[in-house]
């Protein structure tokens, strides 16, 4: 997080645990009301799971991240998700995929890796723990999605993600503290103005954002649900667009192969009904056998 000049405001773990801290709050009422659905030992790993792999992990990560890689390539990097969520599916759930999302998802890889390859303005002055960072972020989302998806169907979208930020709220808050966040507030004049900026990520970005997704892994494949991560280059490249970034003809291609990958593994084929007897055609029949 840093001020006009450039200058840090805060570090990026402070970042990641007040992102934490802020949308677990955000979203208290609704786990309020509902912890009583956990109702048992494994319900409640199964949240801390999604918790920890979907939110507060990935949190620090992508902020650490961000210190050595721009955050357009982080976001081109994190359409490794679907990847991931495929994988985990198939080993760990033992899914079965069509040939329609196996094309997808692959078309869309190909689309994002022209994307990242495309990118001029996209700087990695990092070392190769930001890029492990980033691509363990996406392992964790993958995770957090099948854990979803397989796991909670008894439980609301806003319940899996307002429980799930309830469990880390508490550890987020201490990271905060053990950081210095609060000698921040104390010692840095726009420490303010940075937490304004995070609130707004954590209760739009981070705590809504959330509500919404996994409301659509609810009720949509994994594949296609995970998917809509390919969307995120896209959404990166335009903005770098309005903040006077060059955009070309190779990355106008391949983020139209990144719409298209998206299209094909959300399609789903449906099955032929033949010789299908109707109501009609029974009442007929039966008034030829009557005579």
């Amino acid at each position: 997080m840093f001020t006009n000049s450039g200058m840090p405001i805060f570090s990026d773990v402070q970042v990641g645990a007040l992102r934490m801290v802020v949308a677990g709050l955000a979203l208290l009422p609704f786990a309020i009301k509902a912890i009583r659905k956990i109702n048992n030992l494994r319900t409640f790993l199964l949240l801390a799971t999604v918790g920890l792999s979907g939110n507060f992990i990935p949190a620090f990560l992508f902020t650490y991240a961000e210190t050595g890689i721009s955050s357009g390539y982080a976001g081109m990097m994190n359409s490794f998700t679907p990847i991931f969520a495929i994988v985990i599916g198939v080993v760990v759930f033992k899914d079965r995929l069509t040939k329609n999302q196996t094309t997808g998802v692959s078309i869309g890889t190909v689309g994002v890796v022209l994307l990242m390859l495309a990118g001029r303005d996209l700087s990695v002055s990092g070392d190769w723990s930001h890029l492990g960072a980033l691509i363990f972020a996406t392992f964790c989302y993958g995770t957090s999605i099948n854990v979803i998806k397989h796991t909670l169907k008894g439980l609301k979208s806003h319940e899996i993600a307002s429980l799930a930020f309830f469990i880390v709220l508490l550890p987020s808050a201490l990271i905060a503290w053990q950081f210095g966040a609060m000698d921040t507030f104390k010692t840095n004049p726009h420490a303010l103005e940075g937490f304004t900026a995070i609130v707004i990520l954590s209760v739009i970005g981070t705590a809504a954002a959330l509500v919404l997704f996994n409301k659509l892994v609810a009720n949509a494949t994994i594949v296609f649900a995970s998917s809509v991560t390919y969307l995120i280059p896209i959404i990166a490249v335009l903005i770098g667009l309005y903040f006077g970034e060059t955009i070309n003809s190779l990355q106008v291609g391949a983020m139209f192969i990144v719409i298209g990958g998206v299209f094909i593994a959300s399609r789903h084929k449906k099955a032929r009904v033949k010789n299908v007897v109707k109501p009609a055609d029974i009442s007929e029949n039966q008034e030829k056998f009557a005579q």
